[in-house]
C-alpha cells in the first residue's frame, strides 16, 4: 500500500506544487481545498496518482475532524500531513482590525493545530507519522506591516518545535518548512518594484518558485529525512542567514 500525504491549502500555489511532486515520488495524496473548487478540480485531473478531494475550512475544528476521518475511511491512514493552508495581509499594525487578527491566527495557525490534534490519534496509534508544516521566514524574522502574518507563523514553529518532543517517542516527526519570498498570488499586493527591492536583498538573486518549496517537502517527507525533527528548513535563497 501506498503512503498517504494529506496536504492542506492543495489548490494554491505552494500546494498544488507540492502536490505535483509528493504524487512524483510515489504518494497517494488528499487533498484539501476551501474556496477554490476550481483549480482542486484541474489540480485532480493532472495528478498521475491515486488522490482524492476534500473541501474543508481549516478554521473549524469539526469540520477538521470530519475530513480527517472521511481521509481515514478512504485511504487507511495518514503517513504525511502538510500543513500549507494559510493567508496573507499587508496592513500597518494600528489599522489591524480584530477580526483580521482572529482569521489570521484562525488559518495560518489554528488551523494546522486543529489537523495535527486530528491526525496524531491514528499516527501516535501506528507509531509512524510526519508532520510538515508551512511557516515563512517572516515566522523568524518578523515583517513590517505584517504582525499578525508574522506572529502567527512564528507561532506555527513553536508549535512544530513543541510537538517535536511531544510527540518522537511515539515515532512520529514533525518539522517545517520556511519560504522565504515565493512567486505566488500572495504577492499579489506587491509592486513590481517593491518585488525588484526585495529580489535585490537575496543572494542567489531571484524569487522563490512554489517548486523550491516542493522539494524541501518532499525531502521531509521521504526517508531521508527520518532522524530529522524539530528542524525549520529554510528556503529563501539566503535572504535570511
Amino acid at each position: 500500500m501506498s503512503k498517504t500525504a494529506l496536504i492542506t491549502g492543495a489548490s494554491g500555489g505552494i500546494g498544488r506544487a507540492i502536490a505535483l511532486r509528493l504524487a512524483k515520488d510515489g504518494f497517494s495524496l488528499a487533498l484539501v481545498y476551501n474556496n477554490s473548487q476550481r483549480k482542486a478540480v484541474e489540480l485532480l485531473e493532472e495528478l498521475g496518482c491515486e488522490a482524492k478531494l476534500y473541501k474543508c475550512d481549516v478554521k473549524s475544528a469539526h469540520e477538521v475532524n470530519n475530513t480527517v476521518n472521511a481521509v481515514l475511511a478512504d485511504f487507511g491512514e495518514i503517513s504525511v500531513l502538510v500543513n500549507n493552508a494559510g493567508i496573507a495581509q499587508q496592513k500597518l499594525f494600528t489599522d489591524i482590525t480584530d477580526e483580521d487578527w482572529q482569521n489570521m491566527i484562525a488559518t495560518n495557525l489554528s488551523g494546522a493545530f486543529y489537523f495535527s490534534r486530528a491526525v496524531l490519534h491514528d499516527m501516535i496509534k501506528r507509531k509512524s507519522g510526519k508532520i510538515i508544516n508551512i511557516a515563512s521566514v517572516w515566522g523568524e524574522t518578523g515583517a513590517s506591516c505584517e504582525v499578525h502574518y508574522s506572529a502567527a507563523k512564528a507561532g506555527l514553529i513553536g508549535m512544530t518545535k513543541a510537538l517535536a518532543k511531544e510527540v518522537g517517542l511515539s515515532g512520529i516527526s514533525v518539522n517545517a518548512v520556511s519560504p522565504g519570498v515565493i512567486k505566488t498570488d500572495m504577492l499579489k499586493a506587491f509592486t513590481a518594484d517593491d518585488l525588484e527591492a526585495l529580489r535585490e536583498e537575496i543572494p542567489l538573486n531571484r524569487l522563490g518558485e512554489a517548486e523550491d518549496v516542493a522539494d524541501a517537502v518532499a525531502f521531509l517527507a521521504g526517508e531521508n529525512a527520518d532522524y530529522m525533527t524539530g528542524h525549520v528548513l529554510s528556503v529563501n535563497g539566503g535572504m535570511v542567514i
